[in-house]
């Protein structure tokens, strides 16, 4: 990205950091691209910080990031577990180039049947942050909601942030230590 500046060219949803409500982007708004991770853009406007979806990558004048998510559900109709870490290793904090799996933040996954037999299944995840001062909190829980949304057979999800146990460092994967230069 030599040219971090752009300007959208169609109006685009998008959600503010570190809030997570979502927003209306005017045509014409001027911006600058901090990042491009997990298959959405982070960037900053005149009035605040936003995360826009990759589908909307061609109003930014960048390559549009596909937001389905290939794969099946397993024999009984629920969604495979791996597709789901594999979408919340596509969720990243802003300010971290390291995914929230990877970062350790994800304590738990758990998929169960939706009450209303026949309406799916939902996924509950326990998630914390790397401090518990953190405003990007429900920025980064929107942004995990929405890809598992994605997954086939995933009728609802819910993220919910916790603090225990406390994180730290030693809770950062291989690869993760290996990408903030830790080892």
């Amino acid at each position: 990205m030599s040219n971090t500046e752009r300007t959208l060219s169609r109006e685009v949803t998008a959600t503010q950091i570190p809030s997570g409500d979502r927003q209306i982007l005017a045509s014409g708004t001027r911006l600058f691209m901090h990042q491009t991770l997990g298959g959405s853009f982070t960037v900053q406007t005149d009035f605040g910080l936003f995360r826009i979806d990759g589908k909307d990558g061609d109003a930014l004048g960048e390559q549009v990031f596909e937001t389905t998510v290939k794969g099946t559900t397993l024999a009984d109709g629920s969604p495979d577990p791996e597709a789901v870490w594999g979408q919340l290793r596509k969720v990243f904090d802003p300010e971290i180039p390291v995914n929230i799996v990877d970062l350790g933040l994800v304590y738990s996954m758990d998929i169960e049947q939706c009450a209303t037999p026949g309406e799916g299944y939902k996924v509950d995840i326990a998630m914390t942050l790397t401090a518990p001062g953190c405003g990007m909190g429900p920025a980064i829980a929107e942004d995990a909601k929405s890809k598992i949304l994605l997954v086939p057979g995933v009728a609802a999800a819910d993220v919910r942030i916790t603090w225990e146990p406390p994180w730290n460092q030693s809770m950062i994967s291989e690869e993760g230590k290996m990408k903030l230069g830790l080892i």
